[in-house]
């Protein structure tokens, strides 16, 4: 009868994401940015963390948690991670979370929320996808590799490889880190903690990495979140751990004058599981507004979706963003 119900419950989500593909966006009501995206195994329904926006230079100091059953309507679970309450290192800009679901050998599960307050990252960990969590005590990260010259400890991003099922984290503006995770998902293994992207005007944040038939895409946001041009590039590796060439990168994500759409970027992506559907979520300035309120729309930002299509090549076909 589980197995019944699960194959149901997955043919119609899956009815659900191809019935009509047109984004009612913002998906989220009110201001937050930012935001990670996940497909919950123990629910079946996909969840979204974001940074709670709308204040001025970024000082937000919660995190909420939105859930879905279509990947159009969400529901605010509520806050699930309040610095000032239940973190003791940090009671400030709570920005850009990123989260996995671990499968217990008990067959329970865990979830791991990295998240960056103060520009150092710290992880919180919970039995459900909406919480209670519980943060580690301390920040798992606070300084930058030694080989990086500026930039800052924040944008987290959590990939575990399917091929080898070791886990890692990604992080890092105006650089990109890599460590690998402990088994714990708590700590990074001793000496595999290094640059994967020094200064370069094609990166700037928010690095997301997730595979497809075999390959590794890595992407994130060139500019800033407060310039209109803010978008996405993203490139192809046979690996985790390593890169190609920068240069070779391609933008997919960009702003959209005529539909008054601007500043897409810091995004995540998501798989209808059991199908080749992907969502790409992300943020831009509000609309109609933002444009005109110059560097504040950079902390005046709304949360989208739009679907992720992929060339017989495998290469991502730029996103038609949706108003």
């Amino acid at each position: 009868m589980e197995i019944l119900l699960r194959n149901i419950a997955k043919c119609v989500l899956l009815a659900m994401a191809t019935a009509s593909m047109a984004q009612n966006n913002p998906v989220l009501k009110g201001r937050f940015a930012d935001p990670e995206v996940m497909y919950s195994e123990k629910t079946g329904k996909f969840y979204i963390y974001p940074t709670s926006d709308g204040y001025t230079n970024w000082q937000g100091d919660n995190f909420h948690c939105f859930s879905s059953s279509d990947m159009k309507q969400w529901t605010d679970e509520g806050v699930i991670l309040d610095l000032k309450k239940d973190v003791s290192w940090a009671d400030s800009r709570a920005w850009a979370p990123c989260i996995e679901e671990k499968k217990q050998k008990d067959g329970t599960y865990k979830y791991y929320f990295y998240f960056t307050a103060e520009t150092k990252i710290g992880v919180a960990v919970a039995d459900d996808p909406t919480g209670p969590f519980r943060d580690l005590g301390h920040p798992l990260i606070a300084e930058r590799p030694k080989e990086a010259d500026g930039g800052q400890c924040i944008d987290p991003d959590v990939f575990t490889d399917p091929k080898s099922g070791k886990s890692y984290l990604y992080w890092g503006n105006h650089f990109m880190a890599i460590s690998e995770l402990g088994k714990d998902m708590t700590s990074l293994v001793a000496g595999t903690t290094r640059e994967l992207i020094h200064y370069s005007k094609l990166y700037r944040e928010g690095t997301y990495v997730f595979y497809r038939k075999g390959k590794y895409y890595f992407s994130w946001s060139q500019d800033d979140t407060r310039s209109p041009n803010y978008c996405v590039r993203y490139v192809m590796s046979d690996s985790p751990t390593e890169m190609p060439a920068l240069e070779t990168s391609k933008v997919i994500l960009r702003k959209d004058p005529e539909k008054g759409i601007y500043a897409t970027g810091h995004h995540s992506v998501v798989n209808v599981p059991g199908t080749d559907i992907w969502f790409i979520v992300y943020h831009r300035f509000v609309r109609p507004d933002g444009i005109e309120m110059g560097r504040e729309a950079g902390y005046n930002r709304e949360v989208c979706v739009d679907r992720l299509y992929f060339d017989a090549e495998g290469n991502i076909v730029p996103v038609e963003v949706s108003k």
